[in-house]
């Protein structure tokens, strides 16, 4: 936890074709070897990620993905890891080849990117030449020799100038709390917290309150009314993690303000709005519908997971029947959404924002509701008008 997470920083991902000269160009602005480089096509398989600081934005991602005209057998493969990354990507690098003659493949790469509404610049490798390359599409462009270290100032000066040098992920909690307020934070203990530390919205949360000068006590929920007891003043929010919303809620004061773990990342990676009224749609599932339950990492499930049992159980119940609840694990997107009455998304700790608006986009033009666990928590429990976030 020393360093920026990767879901917060700016993602730069380098796009084209095989033997393009992406990864060369990445190693070098890197200034260490990340991508194997190789005349064989399809050498980049999964993207690659390199984090680094990028002054004067920061602390940035750079990914290289796999070249998009790879003929290999596992092309197509490759292909659907490289869309991926689009939908994760803050500003897109397209390296064409001064050896190219014909761009249909960049077209649609270009339309895919501002499907996605992906900021895109061009980098035109002259492979050694000075023969000048002439675009049938505008972006800004840039013709460096991507194997050239000395040109790797010009490409920096480049990224700055096109990347969003205020990026910024904003405060979890400084819409909420003041210097010197007081927050106390509901951190459950069972068998679902990892052995020896916290989990990352804890941890994100806590340095959060920390940079915004607040004072933070972490408790279990059983500590809950006696440190309440103990204050002279009752604290300014109580945070908590959502599978307690109804436990705490029960313990506090109505004016004390309430909210999540689950809610604050949901405010800060996605479209809070949208999400609220996905959890509305709850109320008219019927028993048989499908429903999409989505995570944004991998874990060993233990006993009364969230996602697998908890969830589903709690919805059902709401429901009155079984409904067909299906999991999907990673940082992407199902293939097809349709027949899904609505989709439940973790968090989104391990995601970045672009990443998680562009699942909204998505659910959307599938006709989707799309809400947030901790939200639709909430929501069954009767208290969204209690929560603030």
């Amino acid at each position: 936890m020393q360093d920026t997470p990767r879901a917060n920083r700016l993602h730069i991902s380098f796009f084209g074709r095989t033997n393009s000269g992406k990864s060369t160009l990445l190693n070098n602005l890197a200034g260490q070897e990340i991508s194997i480089v190789s005349d064989v096509a399809g050498t980049t398989t999964d993207p690659v990620y390199k984090a680094m600081e990028l002054l004067p934005i920061g602390p940035v991602v750079l990914v290289d993905t796999a070249g998009f005209c790879d003929d290999s057998v596992l092309g197509k493969q490759r292909l659907e890891k490289t869309l991926e990354v689009v939908r994760k990507t803050d500003l897109a690098v397209l390296v064409v080849s001064s050896e190219q003659k014909e761009f249909e493949e960049e077209r649609r790469y270009l339309d895919l990117l501002r499907e996605h509404k992906v900021k895109t610049v061009c980098v035109v490798n002259r492979f050694g030449t000075e023969e000048e390359t002439a675009l049938p599409f505008e972006v800004p462009t840039l013709s460096i020799d991507a194997s050239n270290p000395a040109e790797m100032g010009a490409f920096k000066k480049f990224l700055i100038q096109h990347a969003d040098c205020d990026f910024e992920i904003p405060s979890l909690t400084g819409h909420l709390v003041k210097p010197g307020d007081l927050v106390i934070l509901v951190a459950p203990q069972d068998i679902q917290a990892p052995k020896g530390r916290l989990i990352l919205p804890q941890v994100q949360t806590i340095r959060d309150l920390l940079d915004n000068d607040c004072r933070t006590v972490v408790l279990k929920p059983a500590d809950l009314p006696p440190m309440l007891q103990l204050l002279k003043e009752p604290p300014a929010l109580v945070i908590t993690d959502s599978q307690v919303f109804k436990e705490v809620d029960g313990m506090l004061p109505k004016e004390i303000p309430l909210t999540s773990f689950s809610v604050l990342l949901s405010e800060n990676k996605g479209n809070i709005q949208s999400f609220v009224e996905g959890a509305k749609t709850i109320s008219s599932l019927k028993p048989g519908d499908r429903v999409l339950i989505m995570e944004s990492c991998t874990h060993h499930a233990l006993l009364d997971d969230i996602a697998r049992e908890k969830l589903p159980r709690l919805l059902q119940k709401y429901v009155g029947g079984k409904l067909e609840i299906e999991l999907f694990s990673g940082q992407g997107f199902p293939h097809n959404m349709e027949g899904y009455k609505l989709i439940l998304h973790c968090g989104g700790c391990m995601v970045n924002r672009k990443n998680m608006l562009s699942k909204i986009s998505e659910a959307e033009q599938f006709g989707v509701p799309m809400t947030n666990f901790g939200i639709a928590i909430a929501y069954m429990n009767g208290m969204l008008n209690r929560i603030c976030w």
